[in-house]
């Protein structure tokens, strides 16, 4: 038998009378829910590719300036994607903190009892804690964007040119034990955060049924912890020596 929380009977949505269909959509819950799957689904696309350039730096530093450069080049490509992965990252994050307002409202005396759902429960520690994984991960990425994406500028040649050197940057700063101790927290926390997020996306964009749901629900907890796995796999291969 488990156990789930049963929350006093929510106030019907504010009346959108007037408003425009795509207002309207935003401010439903099932709209609400839907934002925040799919821009969801897309940082999670985004989180996949980045490690696999990161772990280009395996290969050695030549390749990984290589990434960088390659991607730089597209120049208004470059930067309008850049802006529009910022656009995702900031409507992900108030339509998260919009939801978890609106939840608040509603119990405002928080939970009383407990009852039997009679199935099987997808309350978790993860679940419960995504508003405090989602605020840290953004404070992470302003850091992570100052200290890589605007941080300094070393320069060095490849294939006769002058290009920075961001492998460099990266070795340097994954040799101080505190920044890959620091980085490693985040990761945990990014592993909770998509084990809850990523199947909670995909259901909530109706692509689970209950037959599915609990592969899917594992599914994400593998995709948690992968993601984690492959990005701490450089930082600390970094600070043992293994890459330099």
């Amino acid at each position: 038998m488990t156990n789930t929380l049963k929350a006093p009977q929510q106030k019907p949505e504010s009346s959108t009378t007037g408003a425009s269909p795509l207002l309207t959509f935003y401010r439903s819950s099932i709209g609400k829910k839907l934002i925040t799957g799919f821009t969801g689904l897309a940082l999670v696309t985004f989180v996949l590719v980045h490690m696999a350039g990161n772990l280009l730096l395996f290969v050695g530093r030549d390749a990984y300036n290589a990434y960088a450069l390659l991607v730089s080049n597209f120049h208004v490509v470059y930067y309008t994607f850049e802006l529009a992965l910022a656009a995702i990252v900031l409507l992900h994050a108030w339509v998260g903190i919009e939801i978890f307002w609106r939840k608040r409202q509603a119990r405002p005396e928080g939970y009383s009892t407990y009852e039997s759902a009679g199935g099987s429960s997808y309350q978790t520690l993860s679940s419960r804690t995504m508003i405090i994984t989602g605020l840290a991960l953004a404070v992470f990425l302003v850091i992570h964007l100052r200290t890589f994406r605007f941080g300094t500028y070393y320069p060095t040649e490849l294939g006769g040119d002058t290009v920075r050197d961001l492998a460099r940057l990266v070795i340097e700063k994954f040799q101080e034990l505190p920044y890959v101790v620091g980085y490693t927290v985040i990761l945990v926390l990014l592993a909770s955060h998509l084990r809850h997020g990523f199947w909670s996306a995909l259901q909530s964009m109706g692509l689970l049924d209950k037959g599915i749901r609990p592969l899917a629900y594992g599914t994400s907890a593998v995709v948690g912890v992968g993601v984690a796995a492959g990005f701490l796999l450089l930082p600390w291969a970094i600070y043992l020596g293994l890459v330099s």
